[in-house]
């Protein structure tokens, strides 16, 4: 494996940062999860300009353009030889002190990292994941947007260890007023009367990339309505289907939620629908990974 680290490829036993890094004394950085398929990369422009908008939240300035990370991006799934793949890329306040003043962090750290990943085993997708509601309320966006997508992930972890001791899959929490917002590392949707709902991204949630391809693939491929509004656990609990969206989980269906079963008990039709023009799309659109001729330096 080749990990990429401020302009040089370190293999994965090398590839290190400086104890006084920001983004490991404080998880003061910001990061995006991005998936290949097929050789090309998914969504790639979405993804950097979203980390973009990350890093100006937090008063990062880049040192590289949208198109010299794309590069970089490709280069490294290139160069590791994937064709499927889980690219990870992190960006840190940079070498400081042990205080907390941003100044005295000169340059921020760019990391990239392109691997495998697999949340759930593909089983899950045909039975379904359980969800419980976890006691913990999301960070409320009057204090940190859940929109910069940070590297100080504790409430999502806390929140989703809640889960995996209930034995659940997934958590989905709430915001301070007692709305739905966001499962742990995904968004959610569900199906009622012919109408899909999914909470408002102003709520206090992370406006995800395949949370927007499925919002498109439900109007253009499903030909079905989508509403982005309000509800709290009760509507969740009436629900004729719900699945989550994730980078990394993708489309998943849930199936069951604090005890009681979704519809049938059973990944729903229209989610099973959606499943599968979700992956049909992955597999032929992205940024071509190994007919990009050039390489980043």
């Amino acid at each position: 494996m080749k990990i990429y680290i401020d302009g040089k490829y370190y293999s994965k036993e090398e590839a290190k940062v400086s104890v006084f890094d920001h983004g490991l004394l404080y998880g003061d950085g910001v990061f995006e999860g991005i998936r290949a398929y097929n050789g090309r990369v998914f969504k790639l422009d979405e993804h950097l300009e979203r980390l973009f908008e990350s890093m100006r939240g937090i008063f990062i300035e880049p040192r590289w353009s949208l198109e010299k990370l794309r590069s970089l991006v490709v280069e490294t799934v290139r160069l590791n030889g994937l064709k499927d793949a889980y690219i990870r890329l992190v960006v840190t306040r940079g070498y400081g002190d042990l205080g907390l003043d941003l100044r005295k962090c000169k340059v921020p750290s760019l990391i990239i990292i392109a691997d495998h990943i697999s949340l759930y085993p593909e089983s899950t997708y045909q039975t379904g994941v359980t969800l419980v509601a976890s006691h913990l309320r999301r960070v409320s966006h009057q204090s940190l947007t859940p929109n910069i997508k940070s590297l100080n992930y504790l409430n999502n972890i806390l929140a989703k260890d809640g889960a995996v001791r209930a034995g659940a899959g997934e958590a989905v929490m709430l915001n301070m007023e007692g709305y739905v917002t966001e499962c742990t590392g995904d968004n959610i949707f569900f199906l009622k009367g012919g109408v899909w709902y999914t909470p408002p991204a102003w709520a206090g949630l992370l406006d995800g990339v395949t949370r927007r391809v499925a919002i498109e693939l439900i109007g253009k491929e499903l030909k079905m309505p989508v509403k982005e509004e309000l509800f709290t656990l009760f509507h969740l609990y009436q629900a004729e289907e719900i699945f989550l969206t994730g980078t990394a989980a993708e489309i998943l269906p849930a199936v069951k939620i604090d005890g009681r079963v979704i519809g049938t008990g059973k990944p729903g039709p229209r989610t099973q629908q959606l499943v599968g023009h979700f992956r049909d799309l992955t597999r032929k659109t992205g940024v071509p990974v190994y007919e990009t001729a050039g390489s980043a330096k």
